[in-house]
């Protein structure tokens, strides 16, 4: 008969009477580690959709081959010891803020799949190219949003401002999976920035433009309908339909998320310093949107309209350089680096948890297309606010930006710790439909908070 290694350390410090304290202690410190004892009120999760790479942005490697380091070269930040990417000017002042993780990593190189991995904490459950399915683990959003209450009228989840697609699909890993189609988070389109294009076409019924509307009228035809369904019988696929109607009526008619909105009520200068596109515009409205009230957001963070799969995201298979410096990470480096400081300067950064997450890394190795392509070996994610130690690295990778060197780490871990700092067990459960229980997360929190 075989033995778990948990049923055999029982039994040996129940036979040793107490002369093994030290199995104690360990679970101990590791209860305690996992507690929920963060007080972030809100989380703000910019995601680069497509893959950024680790070696032009938060892990340069300026010593390597120059087929690894590339063209850019390293600059110092506000925190001695930390280099990061020279184009990144603005966040470079902002890293007494960072804690960036240099050695997260998981097994999956395809776009779809690693946006799974980095949004829900768990390995895909499927190959090839995976549409939205009720089977699938859910979205931070989802979980988050099943612990946070949010003001009637306020969505518990936003994301902005399209849902992401590959290949013309939608992408498995932003929706409520087995939670139910009540936890999906609702898209909200973003009043558009004009430097690098506006949203131009929408995928999904859950995608909310709240343009002009007449409260007094839809409060009437809301009335009504409610109504004439007064006496009707409700199947299940009814009641989800109701379900995002009713929110759509609230939202429509909640002061808190219109006034959020409409960005024309923001200081200029402050809308300005995020940047006249879209991806800056995006951040801002992330920002308005959690003041609201509404518990997490999340940000496709691109130079323009990815709408579609169409448009200037972060896959730099050819080109790599120049759609780096001359795009993309002005886009990222204005929208990010103001996000921060308008957090800070409102006294609501260390209540707000800012969390980068991207599919996975860029290859080291430079291609003869001047790109980098997929590399889920390692890659780097950033966090800042919410209780997370600032001017701080974790991990590292190795002298070519291959793999890990030093406190390797995966996306579940980052679930861990984005949980903890939220002030919900890592341990904490959720339920699917035939209410079975489930772990939020199976990571362990890291000594960044």
């Amino acid at each position: 008969m075989r033995v778990s290694r948990r049923s055999l350390m029982t039994s040996l410090a129940s036979a040793a009477g107490g002369l093994l304290p030290g199995v104690v202690q360990l679970r101990q410190l590791q209860a305690k580690q996992q507690a929920a004892s963060g007080t972030a009120k809100s989380c703000i999760i910019v995601y680069c959709w497509g893959g950024m790479s680790h070696h032009e942005t938060w892990d340069p490697k300026p010593h390597a081959p120059v087929e690894i380091r590339g063209e850019f070269h390293p600059i110092a930040t506000a925190t001695p010891g930390i280099h990061i990417g020279e184009h990144l000017p603005l966040l470079a002042q902002q890293t007494e803020k960072l804690t960036i993780v240099r050695s997260i990593h998981h097994d999956d190189s395809a776009h779809g799949r690693g946006m799974y991995w980095n949004l829900t904490g768990h390995k895909p459950p499927r190959v090839g190219n995976i549409a939205p399915k009720r089977a699938d683990w859910p979205s931070l959003l989802a979980m988050v949003s099943h612990f946070r209450k949010s003001p009637q009228g306020v969505p518990r989840s936003v994301r902005l401002p399209y849902p992401m697609v590959d290949n013309g699909t939608l992408q498995a890993g932003e929706y409520g999976g087995w939670m139910g189609a009540k936890y999906d988070p609702i898209v909200m389109r973003t009043p558009s920035g004009k430097e690098f294009g506006g949203v131009s076409r929408s995928l999904g019924s859950q995608v909310l433009n709240l343009g002009d509307v007449d409260t007094t009228r839809l409060r009437h035809r809301s009335g009504l309908l409610a109504a004439l369904e007064d006496n009707i019988s409700h199947n299940p696929d009814f009641e989800k339909f109701e379900h995002f109607r009713s929110l759509a009526d609230d939202i429509l008619l909640s002061s808190a998320v219109r006034n959020a909105y409409n960005l024309d009520l923001e200081d200029q200068k402050i809308r300005s310093a995020y940047g006249d596109h879209l991806g800056g515009q995006s951040m801002l409205l992330a920002r308005r949107l959690t003041e609201a009230g509404v518990p997490i957001v999340q940000v496709c963070c691109a130079a323009g309209d990815l709408n579609g799969g169409q448009g200037d995201m972060w896959d730099t298979h050819g080109d790599n350089f120049n759609r780096l410096k001359n795009r993309l990470l002005p886009v990222f480096d204005r929208g990010f680096s103001a996000l921060l400081q308008d957090l800070q300067d409102r006294g609501t950064l260390d209540e707000t948890l800012v969390v980068m997450l991207t599919d996975f890394g860029r290859t080291p190795r430079i291609n003869g297309g001047r790109g980098r392509d997929h590399y889920p070996n390692v890659y780097s994610v950033v966090l800042a606010g919410g209780g997370i130690q600032g001017g701080h690295v974790y991990g590292s990778s190795d002298s070519n930006g291959a793999h890990p060197l030093t406190q390797p780490c995966g996306p579940p871990d980052i679930h861990a710790t984005i949980f903890h700092c939220l002030g919900i067990s890592p341990q904490a459960e959720i339920h699917d439909a035939l209410g079975r229980p489930f772990q939020v997360s199976d990571g362990r929190v890291l000594p960044i908070v």
